[in-house]
């Protein structure tokens, strides 16, 4: 497994502002993101729905599922790509303001 690597690059509503919770994935690499996975306690691992994915070179805009409203604030996120590879595990804070998260 190839190790990708990852920064903060999301850019998030504030929530106090704004019912819906969205933030943006930038894939700064070479391959597609086939598939983006979320974990809040770090063992337990989802998928985020990414559609059919994000092409290399592009910039989606994602949305929490309500489901997630009374979650904590502190989430892990690890990008899978078109090649196999995966990132590594980022973990990222939704409660402040204007962070983004970008895979290199």
């Amino acid at each position: 497994m190839r190790g990708w690597l990852c920064s903060v690059a999301l850019l998030l509503a504030s929530p106090a502002a704004f019912a819906e919770y969205t933030f943006q994935i930038s894939n700064n690499t070479d391959s597609k993101i086939v598939a983006v996975h979320v974990s809040e306690d770090g063992n337990t691992w989802g998928e985020f729905n990414i559609g059919s994915g994000i092409a290399a070179g592009a910039t989606a805009t994602m949305q929490w599922d309500d489901s997630t409203d009374e979650s904590s604030c502190e989430w892990s996120f690890m990008a899978t790509f078109a090649d196999g590879s995966e990132s590594e595990a980022v973990d990222f804070d939704f409660c402040e303001d204007e962070l983004v998260i970008e895979f290199n």
